[in-house]
This record gives C-alpha cells, sequence and structure tokens, in this order.
C-alpha cells in the first residue's frame, strides 16, 4: 500500500523528489547529530510515508514532540492514519509556515529541524522564505539538518544557509541511492 501511495505521488506531484523512501544508513546518520536523550521539540519538513519520523519517535524521550508538516495530502493522509503517537502532530501544509505552525502549537522555538525537501525544485523566492522562516523557528543552539541529493548545487540551499547560520557543515552518505549529503547548519 504504501509503495503504492509514493509511486502514485511520485509521478504526480512534482515535489517528491526521490525514486525511493530514504535508507536506513541516511536515516541513522541524521539521528546521530540530535540529543534524544534531552526533551527536544524536532520539526519535520517533508516526511513522506514517514521513514524519519518513525525512527525518531522510537528514541525520543517522553517528553519529546514532533511537528511533521507535510504538503502532499495522500503523504499526509498516510502519516495520520499509520502513525498513532502522542509525541507527533501531523500538519499538512508547506515547510514556509514554520513560523505559523509552531506559534499554533508552543510558541517556543524547535531545537532540531530536519528537512528532506526538494530545495532544488522550489524558486528562489521559496527557498529564502523557508531558510529564512528556518533560522527564527530555532531556538539558540539548534539546528537545521537537510539531507539531499549529493549531486545539487550550492545555491540551492548551502549558499543560502551561510547567509542565515554561522557554522554550516556537509557530511557524504555514501551507501544510498542516489547518495545523499547531510547539511548540518546550527543557530548560535
Amino acid at each position: 500500500m504504501k509503495t503504492l501511495v509514493y509511486i502514485r505521488n511520485l509521478l504526480a506531484d512534482r515535489y517528491v523528489a526521490s525514486i525511493t523512501p530514504s535508507s536506513k544508513s541516511a536515516v541513522e546518520r541524521i539521528c546521530r547529530k540530535i540529543n534524544f536523550k534531552a526533551k527536544n521539540l524536532i520539526i519535520e519538513y517533508g516526511p513522506g510515508l514517514g521513514v524519519f519520523t518513525s525512527r525518531f519517535l522510537e528514541y525520543m524521550s517522553p517528553e519529546s514532540r514532533l511537528i511533521a508538516i507535510e504538503r502532499n495530502p495522500d503523504f499526509h493522509r498516510l502519516l495520520r492514519r499509520e502513525i498513532d503517537d502522542p509525541r507527533l502532530l501531523v500538519h499538512l501544509g508547506c515547510a514556509g509556515s514554520v513560523l505559523d505552525v509552531l506559534h499554533g502549537v508552543n510558541g517556543e522555538g524547535a531545537d532540531y529541524i530536519v528537512s528532506g525537501i526538494p530545495f532544488s525544485l522550489l524558486s528562489g523566492q521559496m527557498r529564502a522564505g523557508i531558510i529564512s522562516n528556518t533560522f527564527f523557528a530555532l531556538k539558540n543552539g539548534g539546528s537545521f539538518l537537510a539531507y539531499q541529493t549529493f549531486y545539487q548545487p550550492d545555491r540551492h540551499l548551502k549558499s543560502l544557509l551561510k547567509e542565515h547560520f554561522p557554522v554550516v557543515r556537509t557530511e557524504l552518505v555514501l551507501p544510498c541511492i542516489p547518495p545523499l549529503s547531510i547539511i548540518e547548519a546550527k543557530k548560535e
């Protein structure tokens, strides 16, 4: 069922940018960058079928919360139906609305924002708006963790992040098809 939903949306939704959900190695690489022992507010942009969402919920403390912002109605519906956890809020909307979503939940900043959205498919104005809102949605000391296909030009994401965040690091995840870059931007 999930595979059919994914394939149908891959063909119909231009914002679905991968032919497969993220690999376990990519999920674990991102998870290593999150302190799950702490009480966190984590926001996930573009959770798709919930590969990262499920793993985050496995590792998160009971006091932590996860907000998944999904713009695709099929993926949103599937996530709400498949994952029943009181720590999870699944919001139908785009990543650019993160400040409104955050304000509606608690008004506090996020500790981590994780993104799998394909920045290369967005207009420059949309990319800039999402990155700006992401910066303001994070607490001081918070991190934005984005995973993208490795061949994305820096101008689509990394260059924009450097305009807002003092620390931006990139790491390559090879055992994936296609290989991924993980970009970590820290708000200090």
